[in-house]
């Protein structure tokens, strides 16, 4: 794609040392241009594409084009691809009744970046303040017949909408600690000081500890 002079300018402010917070500040100028998004999400590059996602047209985002998005994200090593794909979710995915339809069909997309999402979404609808949904017990039952089965990314957003539902829902929180043990899920996984751990028995308590604060 031949790019504008507005994209070449905002490319020429972007560099290795650009943080998120500097994204940010020039999303907030730009504020929503899709055409811009586009052209800056062209580029391949990891942080104009991040930029990209923060002004995109969330009316815009049909399932063809984000199929498209999710493909080209496929080009990103692992931790680029999952930030882009989480991001997306994020910042636009959720923001929209039509794209909040689109995602609650994902649950078996062929896409496992789609299915993190389906999954992450429901992670977010427990941890944003609302009263939980009232598909808990489905899920569970999903999420114990298939977790073990699902690729990592995936596994992951199952194994934190898990966590969610044993944090918030009292009446399951034994029964999400014991997927936990049952499946030994991040049970070796060493974490950073002050980082909160996977494993959902160490993952729930440390959660539920700091609500009762």
């Amino acid at each position: 794609m031949e790019l504008s002079s507005q994209a070449k300018n905002i490319l020429a402010q972007i560099n290795a040392k650009t943080k998120l917070g500097d994204l940010r500040k020039i999303a907030g100028e730009i504020k929503k241009d899709h055409e811009l998004a586009l052209e800056l999400w062209s580029t391949g590059q990891f942080l104009p594409r991040q930029l990209a996602i923060l002004i995109m047209d969330k009316k815009q985002l049909s399932q063809k084009l984000i199929d498209n998005l999710d493909n080209d994200m496929k080009q990103h090593h692992e931790d680029e691809r999952l930030q882009l794909i989480d991001w997306l979710m994020a910042n636009q995915l959720s923001k929209d009744k039509k794209t909040i339809s689109l995602m609650e069909t994902w649950e078996n997309s062929q896409s496992s970046l789609q299915r993190r999402i389906f999954w992450y979404y429901q992670a977010r609808l427990r941890w944003v303040g609302q009263t939980p949904p009232s598909n808990s017990e489905e899920l569970l039952s999903k999420i114990e017949a298939r977790i073990e089965k699902e690729v990592p990314e995936v596994q992951w957003a199952m194994n934190f909408t898990t966590a969610q539902i044993g944090i918030f829902e009292e009446k399951y929180r034994p029964r999400c600690v014991g997927l936990g043990e049952r499946t030994g899920l991040y049970k070796d996984e060493i974490v950073a000081k002050n980082c909160t751990p996977n494993y959902l028995p160490k993952l729930i308590a440390i959660q539920v500890a700091k609500l009762k604060k």
